[in-house]
């Protein structure tokens, strides 16, 4: 929900008149200042000084999400609170990748008779989408995104979000090495998997928009730029790209397989929920900040860009489970990622492009549920937090 405060009004105290003084003549930057005559002139230069700091100071109503014109790096006073008390939550919510026992995967990893071929197909086709996704999402958010966004409070966001995507590539990195995969297979994934690399080239164009260096926001045209950008990475990217996977993962977890990594997936599906429902909030207060961005025919395109990642991911189900496994088959995914597609598009204001899609795997919104005692697998406390409640919207 997004909350928009009053500013607080501040009382400014009147600064004591100082004496006159017969100063020598100074010189500031080469330019000659005479020395005051009287007190009344002291009293003027120094209110106008004063005047020009209050200016300096930042007001609430100046605040926007792009180019805002209050200072950046005063954080204070809050307008933009939901985007402050997300990045509470994400701190609330900090965890680190060794503190997960990966003992018993790795037994079942190293056991020939452990997992199908088809298991170990879908968990080494994750893992090699994965280890770069997280990735890139960082790139975008530390080159891109973070400079053109004018409201400290969602930098402040942004700043915490980068360093989750480090720990999630950092927990990527450590099942591989755990289970003792061949790195090079899985980090050049990106390269050499035709499912994993279309992915991963939908997206590069919108990184290179927001990091090129000549690229600036204040033209409706670059504007709507990084709003579609915003948009690809927060409802394409982070809530649809990585659902597939995490299904995957989570499958195997629910049938007492890899259940450390299960384990580790969980608290990247966490931590990527409240990613993608910043995206969304940042996204909604841009478009009520500039209402002249969301036309028509950029509505059309960003429908046209749903679909097209759609078919990428549908796509990337059938390369990493031919045969279906699990329980699962491609064709379970196609009615979860139109589900998935919907939610996404009604959250930013466009209509059900799938009206009608139901939801296959309803156990999924357990893995969300912060609330309760154990994870799925009954090994380990999920409310992982040093201290406070998540509120889920």
């Amino acid at each position: 929900m997004l909350s928009w405060d009053e500013p607080t009004p501040v009382t400014n105290l009147k600064p004591a008149v100082p004496m006159p003084a017969k100063a020598a003549p100074s010189v500031q930057g080469g330019t000659s200042v005479p020395a005051l005559k009287s007190a009344n002139d002291a009293a003027r230069l120094h209110s106008g000084t004063q005047m020009a700091r209050d200016e300096r100071r930042v007001r609430v109503e100046d605040k926007r999400i792009i180019n805002g014109s209050a200072d950046v790096n005063q954080l204070v006073p809050f307008k933009y609170k939901w985007a402050w008390e997300k990045y509470l939550a994400g701190c609330a919510n900090h965890w680190m990748p060794q503190e997960i026992n990966m003992e018993r995967d790795i037994a079942l990893w190293k056991n020939p008779a452990g997992l199908s071929e088809d298991e170990r197909r879908l968990v080494k086709r994750n893992l090699g989408f994965f280890v770069t996704a997280d990735s890139l999402a960082a790139n975008n958010i530390v080159l891109g995104t973070y400079r053109h966004i004018s409201a400290p409070e969602c930098r402040q966001f942004l700043l915490r979000q980068a360093f989750e995507e480090a720990i999630h590539t950092h927990a990527y990195q450590y099942i591989v090495e755990s289970l003792g995969l061949d790195e090079g297979e899985v980090f050049n994934a990106y390269h050499e998997v035709t499912s994993i690399r279309e992915k991963d080239e939908f997206l590069i164009p919108f990184i290179d928009t927001l990091t090129n260096p000549d690229f600036v926001t204040g033209t409706p045209e670059n504007d709507q730029k990084l709003l579609r950008s915003l948009i690809v990475f927060a409802c394409l990217m982070e809530g649809l790209f990585f659902y597939v996977g995490f299904v995957q993962i989570l499958a195997l977890g629910r049938q007492n397989k890899m259940i450390g990594a299960a384990e580790q997936y969980q608290y990247i599906l966490r931590d990527e929920s409240m990613h993608c429902n910043f995206g969304i909030d940042l996204i909604n207060t841009i478009k009520l900040e500039n209402p002249h961005l969301w036309t028509p025919a950029f509505r059309e395109e960003i429908v046209t860009l749903f679909h097209k990642a759609i078919e990428l991911e549908y796509r990337y189900a059938e390369d990493t489970m031919p045969r279906g496994v699990l329980g699962l088959n491609a064709s379970m995914f196609k009615e979860y990622l139109r589900f998935i597609a919907n939610r996404r598009a009604q959250q930013i204001g466009l209509d059900p492009l799938f009206p009608g899609a139901e939801n296959p795997f309803p156990w999924m919104s357990e893995m969300l549920d912060l609330k309760k005692e154990q994870n799925f697998f009954e090994r380990r406390v999920t409310e992982y937090q040093t201290g406070g409640a998540l509120n889920w919207d």
